[in-house]
């Protein structure tokens, strides 16, 4: 029997709010938390409650044999906690069914992968206890920040002890090869490998609303019915997508909800498929062969590479200047730098500064807060001299750090002092 396997990636930055030339070594708080309030408990309302709800309805309706798999991100963790503990709880409902499996990522939803070694791993490590923690579970299988992968990338999840890993099918990875089969690491065979068919999951993420699209509208039954036209050799459709796609990109009125939770009947009544988790996909079926993907692939835009975080000059230099500052990171311990540190990293930052537009400009606007990619990459670039200020103070290496961090510490000594004897004045004319 063949297996359907459904993964939803969710994600939410922490926001920064309009840091200016002026607040550089002045005001050390970055981040917009009306905006991202505002957008979580939106989020919540649309997609990640009414979603969860009917998961767990579908799951004790088809007793078991319904699976999905997620992976969160730390960051976004970190705002159920804040803002939306109901969110995260319904979550750990999910889990203790059995049938939802959480997958490993970065914590910070970063780019760790792609510069540092030893600073992905302490990224990944995180967040792997943060899943074990949350949900009882310690993740087999691993997923990339944006399902970026690599045959180097790979090798490397398998020496730490993962058993499968996803990645995007895009066509220049997969030439003549089916998405719909298992494979393997090009170094390291060990490390299975579950590949998107985008077309079957872009036909729920992105195209399900469009009434000018030549299918709509799509319902359960014609969706099975594609399903079975991909052929005897077919062994596994991974349907990959956002989590946001229900009730958010496509919202309640087109009939997302409706179609999705009779999916599972239309499936189980056709008898030529089941559900599984990835690590469930991994370990029942044999890799066909390797893939050799020799450069970094991901899911984003069309050409499912990674120009929506590093194809402009701007996104370099941000980059570039991020991760100079990692040797003093290192040795940081200092907890709200540290902090900092982990929601500066976020991917989500620089692929605000993509300069793309056509069919990807209206993926990157959503949820975008600047006007344009020119306002992102200054208002971030500030924030990190700010930030690289703070180390320099916590983590001196000269003479002139030396200095710095003394004159740092005098002048907030002296404010608080100043500040003090503001109120012991008022209190005198009082």
């Amino acid at each position: 029997m063949k297996s359907i396997c459904f993964y939803f990636q969710i994600h939410q930055p922490f926001r920064i709010r309009r840091y200016r030339f002026f607040d550089i070594g002045n005001d050390h708080y970055y981040y917009n938390d009306y905006t991202n309030e505002n957008v979580l408990l939106k989020v919540a309302e649309n997609c990640y409650l009414p979603t969860n709800k009917m998961l767990l309805k579908l799951i004790e309706k088809h007793k078991g044999k319904f699976k999905v798999a997620f992976s969160i991100s730390g960051v976004v963790i970190d705002q159920f906690k804040l803002y939306a503990p109901e969110v995260l709880e319904s979550f750990q409902e999910l889990a203790k069914t059995g049938c939802v499996e959480f997958l490993a990522e970065t914590y910070s939803h970063s780019l760790a992968s792609l510069k540092d070694e030893n600073s992905f791993k302490t990224d990944v490590l995180e967040h792997v206890e943060t899943i074990e923690q949350l949900f009882n579970q310690r993740p087999k299988v691993f997923r990339n920040t944006e399902l970026i992968y690599s045959d180097d990338l790979g090798s490397m999840i398998a020496s730490m002890g993962f058993e499968a890993m996803l990645a995007e099918g895009a066509k220049h990875v997969l030439g003549w090869k089916s998405p719909n089969l298992l494979y393997c690491n090009n170094i390291n065979p060990r490390l299975k490998v579950l590949l998107k068919n985008f077309v079957l999951s872009d036909d729920i993420a992105f195209r399900f609303g469009n009434k000018d699209w030549c299918e709509w509208p799509l319902t359960a039954e014609k969706y099975v019915s594609w399903l079975n036209k991909l052929g005897d050799k077919t062994e596994v459709v991974n349907l990959f997508m956002n989590y946001e796609t229900f009730g958010e990109h496509q919202k309640k009125e087109t009939g997302i909800f409706d179609f999705f939770e009779s999916l599972p009947a239309a499936v189980f009544n056709d008898e030529n498929f089941k559900f599984a988790t990835p690590s469930e996909v991994a370990s029942q079926l044999q890799p066909v062969s390797a893939i050799q993907v020799p450069y970094p692939s991901s899911w984003a835009d069309e050409e499912r590479d990674l120009t929506a975080w590093l194809g402009n000059e701007m996104q370099h230099e941000a980059f570039n200047k991020l991760y100079g500052l990692l040797p003093k990171m290192e040795k940081c311990k200092d907890s709200k730098l540290l902090k900092d540190w982990k929601y500066l990293k976020t991917s989500d930052h620089l692929y605000y500064m993509c300069t793309k537009f056509f069919s990807d400009g209206d993926v990157h606007a959503y949820f975008n807060p600047y006007e344009t990619p020119y306002e992102a990459f200054i208002n971030y670039m500030n924030v990190l001299s700010d930030f690289e200020l703070r180390l320099n103070a916590a983590v001196p290496e000269n003479d002139k750090d030396n200095e710095i961090s003394n004159l740092t510490t005098l002048l907030e000594e002296k404010e608080i002092k100043i500040s003090r004897l503001e109120d012991e004045l008022k209190m005198l004319r009082s």
